[in-house]
């Protein structure tokens, strides 16, 4: 069978859900969901503890890396992308924030359309979790106590603490708080100020991914085909009929659906005709549809670390990470029933968002700002910068040296930075990838607030309570001038994975907009994107959950167009 009512292009949390939620539907229509890379099914894929390293398997990756930024010293940055059933989901950090309420309504000023404001929005992420509020006995409630109205209890999608805590993970949590910066008992209530513990897409020490979406009563009318990188969309004229994998083709009585992510759906649109014309033309693709905004409009979060070494007596990672029967063992306990050292270190971080408002306001960079967006900055729930304590950095530098693995790791992220990267053309290949350029640090307001957030955070990583158990600095900045702050983000600058806005959505007659509030792609028909591509707002989140719940609203909004409930 190669025709099919709908058609969805990638697996990850967007195309995941949007495929289950149709195929679902009472009408039962048809749906193909197509994944490039391979079905994993290795249950040790998903061990909590080990999600940091997961992307490392190359099979499971792009392995996509940016162009040399010229802002960062001219580094390339990793730009890992998940190739295979899950997508990003499968080799993600396992961070399960929803953002800031404020988000969703500028979401849905943008779009001027109701269905994204966080009462709909919130209606929709509480669907698709099953939230285990559950914090470890003897735990003070003051670290988390998420009220139930906020969160889901039937959904496939798992998600919660994990039972059992580092043991100084509340001490720090206690520093942040006599440092000044608030504690917060849920961060995804809608209003994430404040330092939490953070919620992981995790239960019982195992990873959740969207493959957990695909596990349903629909496999009679959902065919899933993995090892099926999509080239193009098929089109008669200006109205889609189907994609074309591999030379195979299939073809939707109804409609395409790109969920391929912010990375992939611009390569996919643009060998299809679909895109900016100079660059159509440049590598030889017929232009079937100019649209000069297909590739624009790239954004991202960025972060720093904050590394140091820690007494013997402080934390107990040494014992653990510095020993390998000890981590053997851990192994087989978790094979047996998801407990022990791998349900317990780097499985329960810290995490917190925090406000600079009253130095925000006061800056030349924030002044010169579009008056739109400077009233969003100032809104009630929406940070500017974020911490995350515990990160299992040890994993991510080359010959870290064992005898510091009683370590202490903070990362130092950049909220609502201004700068709009590009992902454009560099072949005629179809299977070639785009050149990414996200611009880290190119807008004089991003650097301002790199500067500041790093400087704020000293609050905490300088405060006598947590520097009494510093050994040694391992990555820290020199002194807290600006241009040494500012130094230290060009040379340690990552990327947090949360490409947004290349096919960006907007009401009629808005430029930068490539599909409209229903998720259609402005002039052609038969065709949506449903993925962060799509997404005209960089939430201030984690984005997995984003995903999640932009496939969710488009799933919605067909299920109506199609009369399919």
């Amino acid at each position: 069978m190669s025709t099919f009512d709908f058609i969805v292009v990638g697996s990850g949390p967007a195309g995941s859900v949007l495929a289950a939620q149709l195929a679902n539907s009472t009408a039962k229509p048809s749906v193909l969901l197509l994944e490039a890379g391979d079905s994993k099914e290795d249950r040790n894929l998903r061990i909590d503890g080990q999600r940091w390293i997961t992307f490392q398997n190359q099979d499971m990756n792009w392995g996509y890396k940016t162009t040399p930024q010229s802002d960062c010293n001219n580094r390339e940055i990793d730009y890992s992308r998940g190739r295979c059933m899950g997508g990003s989901s499968a080799i993600n950090f396992g961070v399960y924030s929803v953002g800031a309420r404020d988000d969703y309504e500028e979401w849905a000023r943008i779009a001027g359309d109701e269905s994204f404001s966080w009462k709909n929005i919130q209606r929709r992420l509480k669907a698709l979790e099953t939230f285990h509020g559950e914090i470890p006995e003897g735990m003070d409630k003051k670290y988390a106590a998420p009220k139930a109205e906020d969160h889901g209890s039937e959904g496939p999608l798992h998600v919660g603490f994990a039972r059992e805590w580092e043991r100084d993970l509340p001490e720090l949590l206690d520093v942040f708080e006599q440092a000044g910066f608030p504690l917060n008992p849920d961060h995804n209530s809608g209003n994430p100020i404040g330092m939490s513990v953070l919620i992981n897409s995790a239960y019982n020490g195992l990873r959740s991914t969207s493959e957990d979406f695909l596990k349903g009563d629909n496999k009679n009318n959902l065919k899933i085909v993995t090892g099926s990188p999509v080239q193009r969309v098929l089109l008669e004229g200006k109205k889609a009929m189907g994609v074309e994998s591999n030379g195979t083709k299939y073809f939707a009585s109804k409609e395409v659906i790109l969920s391929a992510g912010s990375l992939n759906d611009p390569r996919i649109l643009m060998h299809s005709g679909i895109g900016p014309a100079a660059q159509l033309q440049q590598y030889n693709i017929d232009v079937v549809h100019d649209v000069p905004a297909i590739g624009q409009g790239l954004r991202d979060h960025c972060f720093v670390p904050m590394v140091n070494s820690r007494s013997e007596t402080s934390t107990d990672r040494k014992a653990f990470y510095g020993d390998k029967a000890a981590m053997d063992a851990a192994l087989k306990q978790w094979q047996e029933d998801g407990t022990g050292p791998w349900a317990k270190f780097s499985c329960e971080l810290g995490i917190g968002w925090f406000k600079l408002t009253e130095k925000l306001s006061s800056w030349p960079e924030f002044k010169e700002l579009p008056e739109d967006e400077q009233k969003y900055l100032l809104q009630e729930t929406v940070p500017h910068y974020e911490i995350i304590t515990h990160f299992p950095i040890h994993w991510f530098i080359p010959d870290f040296p064992s005898e510091a693995l009683n370590y202490s790791a903070m990362l130092v992220f950049l909220f609502n930075a201004q700068t709009r990267g590009e992902v454009t053309l560099q072949s005629s290949d179809p299977d070639a990838p785009l050149l990414f350029n996200p611009k880290f640090l190119a807008h004089p307001f991003d650097r301002r607030l790199a500067i500041e957030a790093l400087r704020d955070s000293f609050r905490v990583a300088k405060h006598e309570a947590y520097t009494k158990d510093n050994v040694a600095e391992m990555a820290m900045p020199k002194d807290e001038s600006d241009e040494v702050l500012l130094e230290y983000w060009r040379q340690n600058i990552s990327s947090s994975w949360h490409m947004t806005g290349t096919v960006k959505m907007g009401q009629k007659g808005d430029p930068d907009a490539v599909v409209d509030p229903n998720f259609k792609l402005i002039g052609i028909e038969n065709l949506r994107i449903a993925d962060m591509g799509v997404v005209p707002v960089l939430v201030n989140a984690h984005v997995q959950a984003v995903a999640y719940v932009t496939g969710s609203t488009c799933a919605e909004k067909i299920i109506q167009n199609y009369n399919l409930a």
